[in-house]
């Protein structure tokens, strides 16, 4: 695999993931192992679709990152909690909550993002005790807390620039892993700078600054028609409610915007390497290819595809033509039903993996810069230790696109 190492460092951060080439070529093999041993990798994100395995993937390269002797932390922004029953852990908070069990040198830690939590634990650490207890009781700071849209992707990125930075500096961690949220909600996370600077800078938050930004005299006129018309809309509790919470937000979160930017510039670094997971199905890989793509404009490190519950390999010296013409000649003999059953389920389970195989050749042709490998379904679901590791060893000895 020597091939997918190359392009780790260096070239990988910065795969070309365009157009179709001329004269297409196999992709390169995404060597996991090579990924997660490189001490320069500190941030693994994965990210795609829903229902294709991307938590299950994010816990079992951070335990074989752990077992193979990194200090990792795994964060979900998932809201299933399969990640926590895996892990043998009643339930996953805010708090990185070591997981027993992990055979071998490193340690592994697991969490679940709080955003609501998280949002508070901004407030605290920029506020005043007095201040912070203000704006943590304010009815519009508890919604837009709680269920604000685009709340749980500005927090992700908070939670990960804190994790990353108390690592730097104390070292508890040399490996961050995340998992992001379903479908291309996955990605939002990546806009929320620019979303939330363009909130704290639109007009209605600086109308409702005017008091305290500038004189008076020159706010007044204008501010106190505008006040009297909220105030018969909203009532006057509302609007002090309002304005109290909108002079908070303007103090209080001016650093919480640079954090997001830092955060942002974190996830261009090169010890961050984004992993696309995809399920072998054309909805599936239409997302990734899109992941991808967007991942290349906005200079994001793409480590590679992992192709997750690949059909496993049929018996391959009776095709699937030959096992339905066989099959009809039993059934016509009326003596043989199971042994036709039989040949009708291998010409079904013969032309699923050529039709996977298809899909995949058709990704890697438009996109024969990236990195792949194939891990196949397991026969049961991944409910313990056991099973992340299995999922872990697929996943370090996998083939690319076989």
């Amino acid at each position: 695999m020597t091939q997918g190492t190359s392009t780790r460092r260096g070239d990988r951060s910065r795969p070309r993931v365009g157009p179709l080439a001329a004269h297409p070529s196999p992709a390169p093999d995404l060597d996991v192992d090579a990924l997660i041993d490189d001490p320069a990798t500190r941030i693994i994100v994965c990210t795609g679709s829903g229902g294709v395995g991307k938590t299950t993937t994010s816990a079992a390269l951070a335990l074989r990152a752990a077992e193979r002797g990194r200090s990792v932390v795994v964060l979900t922004i998932d809201p299933a909690r399969r990640l926590a029953q895996s892990m043998g852990i009643e339930e996953l908070d805010n708090t990185p909550r070591p997981v027993a069990g992990v055979e071998g040198p490193g340690g592994l830690d697991a969490m679940m993002l709080d955003m609501k939590r998280t949002f508070d634990e901004v407030v605290e650490s920029q506020a005043t005790p007095e201040k912070a207890r203000q704006i943590l009781e304010n009815p519009f700071y508890i919604a837009l807390s709680s269920s604000f849209a685009g709340t749980q992707e500005y927090m992700a990125m908070e939670k990960l620039g804190q994790i990353d930075a108390a690592a730097r500096r104390d070292g508890t961690y040399d490996l961050i892993v995340v998992d992001t949220p379903p479908s291309r909600s996955a990605l939002d996370f990546l806009d929320a700078p620019e979303r939330l600077s363009s909130f704290l800078d639109g007009r209605f938050i600086r109308l409702m600054l005017a008091p305290a930004r500038g004189p008076a005299r020159l706010v007044t006129a204008g501010l106190g028609l505008v006040t009297g018309a909220l105030i018969k809309i909203l009532g006057a509790q509302v609007l002090t409610d309002l304005q109290t919470f909108v002079a908070a937000l303007d103090t209080v979160f001016g650093g919480f915007r640079q954090r997001a930017q830092r955060t942002y510039a974190l996830l261009q670094a090169e010890g961050t390497a984004f992993v696309v997971v995809a399920a072998p199905e054309p909805d599936a890989l239409r997302e990734a290819a899109y992941f991808v793509e967007r991942l290349r404009g906005d200079r994001m490190p793409l480590a590679g595809l992992v192709v997750n519950r690949a059909s496993p390999a049929a018996y391959d010296d009776l095709d699937a033509d030959e096992a339905m013409a066989a099959a009809q000649r039993l059934r016509t003999r009326g003596d043989h039903e199971l042994g036709a059953g039989l040949l009708r389920l291998h010409a079904d389970r013969v032309r699923l993996v050529q039709r996977e195989a298809g899909l995949r050749a058709r990704f890697a042709a438009a996109h024969p810069d990236v990195p792949t490998t194939t891990v196949p379904a397991l026969a049961g679901d991944v409910h313990d230790l056991d099973g992340l590791r299995r999922i872990g060893d697929l996943l370090g000895s996998a083939p690319a696109t076989g």
